[in-house]
């Protein structure tokens, strides 16, 4: 693991709906578990990093309540936000998975547009801004994640207007004709434009940022920055990596070489097609196993020489669009498995589970072809993860939905239009029969920029933009003057 990132000697404090690490009660007793994914891969416990977020349960009592504040502070540089059950139905479950992850991915009929809920969600980011308030010194730099908290910035900025602030969006940004649809728009738009720095996966999210700030709140912007509440707020393209070392040096340990053995063994079929996602309606799960039913069904020289691993990880399961969109998928399962499959040959092995570290990479490391067909997306790890897992061998093909926001930078997989189940086929086919020497000309060329951008370097890029901007402001702002206020309006 790289040594954290120097901050020009400054304290940096990332802020998310969850910290890196979640506590769990059992038996009576406490447990803390590190994450292993995501910004967790950005973990330092280290005195120049702090966290603030949920743990991911609420104490018991005021005992518990210290010896948690005590362990986290002591042993991770951890700051919780505590949320209720209240909170968590209601800002988590509600407003932010069921009005704005799903209209920010282009599915508006799956929006429910609640007040309580929206003031629910208020209240939280306040809790949040709140919690900041008691860990900030000055010089700080603070760095906001995601849609959770979208309000934060330009809370935080009434605060503490000298503070350096960052938000990075993980999910894409819709445009004009989508974002609109929400009732409390020009609240989020605000909300976010107390940050002095914006970051979204790619550059169209960016454009669908800024056009929205135009078009609603009147914002001009020139050259990836808006003038807002007399100053110039940036926004820009910041693709998101992943810890591609991690998963190259994996693929050849001993424990996950016997994995890819045993799983050799169970899959007995010459080549294998793996499919990894979280349960989203957002990944296009439905579309891909019709699509591979299609493939089945023009390619029957397949039949038996190829099987499908469909990992489908549970995701929000309290929801019930989810528990619907789960039983859609293992109806699509049991259809094709009946209609193609023989005494020796299933064509679909399902996985409906969390898998460990090592059982996911060997299943990357297996894999001829990758299936990774979203329907919309911020950026999408699995592609990434499946390149660096294939970089040493050089064998497998990746198929990308031309909606992920990987897609720009990985143009050597196959790029597909994932509604486009003919073309998803197709590409199967295509995939299947590519020359050793394009399939590792491909990976080649992919793995090498995944492993040049990775998360850490993202993590600099945007910890250093975000530091020159906030000296830019400074070197800008007139002399004996307190910066302005934000409450709404054009800069």
């Amino acid at each position: 693991m790289p040594t954290p990132l120097p901050v020009n000697n400054r304290r940096l404090v990332l802020v998310a709906n969850r910290l890196p690490l979640s506590i769990t009660r059992k038996g009576g007793k406490l447990r803390i578990t590190p994450g292993d994914d995501g910004l967790a891969t950005l973990f330092f416990p280290d005195n120049n990093w702090l966290w603030v977020g949920w743990p991911g349960l609420s104490p018991g009592n005021n005992r518990e309540k210290l010896m948690i504040e005590e362990t986290l502070q002591r042993d991770f540089n951890c700051y919780p936000v505590y949320l209720t059950a209240s909170d968590l139905k209601k800002y988590y479950y509600g407003f932010s998975n069921k009005t704005l992850r799903p209209l920010f991915h282009y599915f508006p009929t799956h929006c429910t547009y609640n007040p309580a809920e929206w003031e629910s969600y208020q209240k939280v980011n306040q809790l949040f801004c709140g919690r900041l308030r008691d860990v900030l010194r000055p010089g700080d730099m603070v760095w906001i994640h995601d849609y959770h908290l979208l309000l934060l910035p330009a809370l935080l900025r009434e605060e503490r207007p000298e503070t350096a602030v960052g938000l990075f969006l993980h999910i894409p940004f819709p445009s004009m004709e989508i974002f609109r649809l929400l009732p409390w728009r020009e609240n989020i738009l605000r909300g976010m434009l107390g940050a002095d720095l914006i970051g979204f996966h790619t550059s169209d999210y960016s454009r669908h940022f800024l056009s929205c700030a135009r078009r609603i709140l009147g914002i001009e912007h020139e050259n990836g920055q808006a003038a807002y509440g007399g100053r110039r707020v940036k926004v820009a393209a910041f693709p998101m990596g992943i810890d591609a070392e991690k998963y190259s040096a994996a693929v050849t340990a001993r424990t996950v070489e016997n994995r890819k053995e045993l799983l050799r063994k169970k899959i007995k079929t010459g080549k294998i097609v793996l499919s990894v996602d979280r349960l989203d309606f957002t990944t296009g799960i439905p579309e891909r196993l019709k699509a591979f039913a299609l493939f089945l069904e023009n390619n029957p020289e397949w039949h038996k020489r190829l099987t499908l691993i469909m990992l489908c990880i549970p995701s929000r399961t309290k929801v019930r669009q989810y528990q619907l969109l789960k039983d859609e998928i293992e109806e699509l399962v049991a259809k094709i498995n009946n209609r193609f499959a023989t005494p020796e040959w299933l064509p679909v092995h399902y996985l409906y589970r969390t898998p460990p570290f090592e059982e996911l990479v060997a299943l990357y490391g297996i894999a001829d072809l990758a299936l990774v067909t979203p329907l919309r997306d911020g950026t999408n790890p699995v592609a990434k993860e499946y390149l660096a897992c294939q970089s040493r061998d050089g064998k497998g093909v990746l198929i990308l939905s031309e909606t992920a926001g990987s897609a720009p930078e990985l143009p050597q997989a196959l790029i597909v239009n994932p509604h486009d189940l003919e073309m998803v086929a197709g590409a199967i086919a295509k995939g299947l029969t590519l020359s050793d020497e394009e399939k590792r000309a491909n990976i080649d060329c992919m793995a090498e920029r995944i492993k040049k951008h990775n998360i850490f370097r993202w993590a600099e890029d945007f910890i250093q933009h975000l530091a020159a901007v906030k000296e830019d402001e400074k070197q800008n702002q007139p002399s004996g003057g307190r910066q302005q206020k934000i409450t709404g309006g054009t800069g």
